[in-house]
This record gives C-alpha cells, structure tokens and sequence, in this order.
C-alpha cells in the first residue's frame, strides 16, 4: 500500500498545496475581540476539506462558549491500531500589519516558502493529515490502519474549553496513539521528534497613578509616571545575566539527565546557530546564563514581556499617561507547577510596584509543561517513516512552546503514546509578522505522514 500511497502524494503536492492556500485565506483569529464568525468559517472550510479527502462521520463539535472543533474518521482496518490525528485551525492576530511584506491572509509563494498566517501554525498541520489520508483512499480505497481525525479551534488562546470537550467527547476519540503535527523541526530538512514542551503562565499587569491622563508640564515633577513604575517593576524581574530574579522561580527545576545532556551534546547546536536562527541583530548577547542554548530554551524557565502599551506612537502627546500595561508569560518546565509560578510572579510584581501605584493583575492563565521518554514501537516507526519522508535520519528534539492539548488528551486516551511532529522549521516565524512554511518541508512531512501511517500497524501496547 505504502508505495501506492507515496506516488499519489507525489504526484498530487499542487493540489495539497491549494488547499493549504484555501485555509490560510481565512483569517481564523481565536483571540476575544476579533470575529468569531471566522473561525467558524474556517471550521466548516476544514470540515469540507475531511470530507473531500475522504474521511468519514465528518462534523463540527460544540462547546458552549467555545470555538468549534472539527472531527472526522475512517474505521474499517479490523484488527488494526487506530490513530488519532491532531492539528489546530485558529490562528494568531496578524501583530503589525505593516511590516508583512505580503497581505497576512493572502497567501504568496516567495523563494520556495509560502507567507500568510497560519501557513506553517498551523494550516499545514492540518494538510498534512489530510494529504496522507487521500495519498492511501485515492490509490488504494483504503487505509493501512483506522484513523481519526480531530481539529482544535482554540489552540492559540491555551485551549480553554479543553476539560469541558474532554468530558464530553473523550469515548468519540479513544485511540492507541496520537500524532500532532503542530510542532518545529531542528533545521529546514531534518525531520524531528518532539519529546518535550514548555508550560506557560501568564497574566496582565496594569499600574495606575492617576484617573485621567495629564499635561506633562503643569503636573510633571510631584505626579508619578505609571510608565516609569511599570518599567522599574519590569526591570526587577530579570538579573544582569537575563535569568528570571523571581525569589523561589528555580526551587522546582531538577538537574538535568546524563541522557539528555547528551542528546543535546549529540544535536552539536552552538550559539552561532542560535544567533542565525533567530536572526538576531549584530552585537545583541545572548543572555540567560552560561548554559547552551539548548538547555535554555528547552529545560530552563524563561520570562517575556509580549506586549506593553500606554499611549502609542500615533496619539503620542505631552501627557503624563493615567496608566501602563504589559502582558507577562513565564515558560516553564518539568516539575514547575504553573499555579504556584504565578504565585510568585504575582507576590514580585506587588511587593516591586514604587510609589504607591495602583496594581490591577487579571486574564491570569496557567498551562502545564509535557515530557515524554521516547521509547517503544511507537516511537520507532514514527523515526523510521519520517526519515523515509525526509530522506535523512530524524531527531529527538525539545520545544521551548507550549500545546495545552497534549498532556491532558494522551491522560484521556489511557496514557496513549503522543507522537509531536511538525512543518515548521527556524525560519517560519509562527506568532510573528511574515510567517511563513518551507514548500519543500511541507512535501517531505506528507511522505513522512505517508510512511507514518503504514508502519504503525506494528505498533504494540
């Protein structure tokens, strides 16, 4: 069947690709404030996509309150393992529209990538899934092994209605293993294997000072400057080497294995890697301590401001601003609990606030971290059939992300063995302006799902 299947899939990547394009033309935004009409829209575009793939029993899952999941399946291998596939349609906002080079929602072919939101995270990961489905239904009228398929629709806010569709729907998703392509490869053409993921805790700070804004020079001097406070309490949070100074942050962080460090020595990434990958500007440190990089964005906690705002650069004025805001996420690891970082997150930021200021701390959101030890069939055949795919051997790897999805679904399915895989590679800059997808990853990861498919039917308990 394997052989069947791969020619299809080679012979039809333009197709594949025009429906990634379809999908990325919606601009599926799952964050409050923006239309919720257009994620359903892109559910109903991916549940008719299932559909004309030829997967089965396809239909939109509801949750009150929350952005609808798509389901689909093809269970007539008797006997055989059945594997559930994840993949998520909602979309990050597009950030700063000007500096897209191309239309967010248009999706354009430049130098062998495709750029449009949500074209690598993660619109790809869902055509991945349903391009290795066709390749077998299309060439064969059957698939090696049952199938599931199950789309999130509100991935990129933390998955927040995750418990509520759990406890309805976990029996309609029971599966031996599960396979997410919703994570990065190490490097443009070296498939990997994803066996770690960061948590994430998060919340808003707002400082206030005064009701109003007021005029800088008949109130400056005596009246506190809400943007001045908010930035010392900023400041406090990191030391002079960029590690969190957060009393009591690093208690729960274990030493790290004799295997993994050797898994990370074995990867042979370097700082110079680190700094071309992130396209960081000439003469910026890399900051954090003297660990490799590595170690630091995959087993180490890391603190980010993701937003701060004020006034802005458009209504820039001589006022002292009534107010400042900032938007915090700590990263964190194995055997940090989420509750209790932001615990000490939120005791710092109080005890640090000067002046007297007003602190108003809210939209608090806590995400566990995963782990996993690559072990048994499972994990075999997904190496095996990705560097079939890849044509060049795949990697192990951690990710400094987070998918809240992953830790409580495998629990579901009875421990279900959860295979990360993605199409992302350094340069797809998912959650930034000019994301992007590498076509030519985007046609080995279908050959790798392709191979995945038919070599888990040996998969065993």
């Amino acid at each position: 069947m394997i052989p069947h299947a791969i020619r299809y899939a080679q012979s039809h990547q333009d197709l594949f690709l025009e429906d990634l394009k379809k999908l990325v033309r919606i601009p599926s935004v799952s964050f409050p404030g923006f239309p919720a009409n257009k994620v359903r829209e892109s559910a109903q575009a991916v549940a008719a996509l299932l559909k004309a793939r030829g997967l089965e029993h396809v239909q939109i899952l509801e949750l009150p309150g929350a952005h609808p999941y798509v389901y689909g399946d093809w269970l007539h291998a008797k006997g055989r393992p059945t594997l559930l596939l994840y993949a998520h349609h909602d979309v990050q906002p597009v950030g700063r529209t000007k500096l897209w080079k191309s239309p967010p929602f248009v999706p354009t072919e430049r130098k062998g990538r495709l750029y449009g939101r949500g074209s690598a995270d993660d619109k790809a990961g869902v055509v991945v899934h349903t391009s290795a489905v066709a390749s077998y239904l299309k060439s064969t009228g059957k698939l090696p092994l049952n199938i599931k398929v199950i789309i999130e629709g509100e991935e990129e806010i933390g998955s927040q209605h995750l418990e509520k569709f759990l406890s309805r729907y976990a029996p309609k998703l029971q599966a031996d293993v599960m396979v997410l392509t919703d994570t990065n490869n190490f490097d443009t053409g070296i498939p990997s294997i994803t066996t770690a993921l960061r948590g994430l805790a998060s919340l808003d700070v707002e400082v206030r000072s005064a009701d109003h804004p007021l005029h800088s020079g008949m109130w400056g001097g005596p009246l506190v400057d809400p943007v001045q406070a908010l930035s010392k309490i900023i400041s406090s949070l990191s030391d002079t080497r960029g590690r969190i100074a957060i009393p009591g942050i690093y208690e729960e962080v274990q030493t790290l294995s004799p295997l993994i460090r050797k898994s990370l020595r074995s990867l042979k990434y370097t700082e110079k890697d680190f700094k071309k990958q992130a396209q960081i500007e000439k003469g910026v440190h890399v900051i954090g301590g003297s660990e490799p990089p590595l170690e630091k964005m995959w087993w180490l906690p890391s603190l980010s401001v993701n937003a701060i705002q004020a006034s802005s650069r458009k209504d820039v004025a001589n006022i002292i601003n009534e107010s400042a805001w900032c938007h915090i996420g700590i990263r964190i690891v194995p055997h940090m609990s989420p509750q209790r970082t932001l615990r000490l997150l939120e005791n710092h930021i109080q005890r640090r606030a000067p002046w007297g200021v007003q602190v108003r701390i809210h939209n608090r959101s806590a995400n566990p971290w995963w782990v996993t030890k690559p072990e048994g069939s499972a994990f075999q055949s997904a190496q095996k059939a990705l560097s079939k795919g890849f044509g060049r051997e795949a990697v192990f790897i951690g990710c400094g992300g987070s998918i809240p999805f992953v830790g409580p679904f495998s629990k579901a399915l009875g421990g279900a063995p959860a295979l990360l895989i993605g199409v992302e590679d350094p340069y797809s800059n998912p959650h930034s302006e000019n994301e992007s997808l590498h076509l030519g990853d985007f046609r080995k990861a279908i050959l790798g799902a392709v191979h995945l498919y038919g070599e888990l039917i040996h998969f065993k308990k």
